[in-house]
């Protein structure tokens, strides 16, 4: 088992809090939750490409702003799992312009479930409602992580405070 060090647990618990506030401010404009979601939060999915440690932090901090999803329970469980699924896929990742991707295909398809199974049931209309809404889920899962995402990946390396912290890939 991998031992964290402070620093690292303390910027998993941030990032953590982190995702859980922009959520749920996101939540006050109507666009954190449905078929169409602009969760400013999920810019930070792009984190562990740099900081490993923070996987653990954004499930933690999606299991968290999931609490008052309308979805229930179960975006709970399948929401978080679908954050710390791309976040590890995310920190495997080598090149910084794919680091965006794991979040987009996760959620696109884990999401889009969800909610297809809240709209139709288990009947025939279900895998109409899983195209349609993980393609809206997965798309405004790309615009946030393509566009903040790769702003962060850009603009964290220059601040010292975080390039001596950071997992630069090779």
């Amino acid at each position: 088992m991998r031992k964290f060090s402070v620093k690292q647990l303390t910027l998993a618990a941030a990032t953590g809090a982190l995702y859980a506030a922009m959520t749920l401010m996101s939540s006050v404009f109507g666009i954190a939750y449905g078929p169409v979601q602009f969760r400013l939060s999920e810019a930070l999915c792009v984190l562990p490409f740099l900081f490993p440690e923070t996987s653990w932090g954004l499930f933690v901090g999606c299991w968290v702003a999931n609490l008052i999803s309308p979805y229930g329970p179960l975006d709970m469980v399948v929401g978080s799992l679908a954050t710390l699924i791309a976040a590890l896929w995310t920190a495997r990742c080598r090149c910084k312009w794919l680091a965006p991707l794991p979040p987009v295909l996760c959620n696109g398809i884990l999401i889009g479930a969800v909610i297809a199974w809240q709209q139709a049931g288990s009947g025939s209309a279900f895998w109409a409602a899983f195209a349609w809404n993980g393609f809206t889920v997965a798309l405004g899962e790309a615009v946030v992580c393509y566009l903040l995402g790769l702003l962060l990946l850009r603009l964290l390396p220059r601040i010292p405070f975080f390039r001596e912290r950071m997992r630069l890939p090779n």
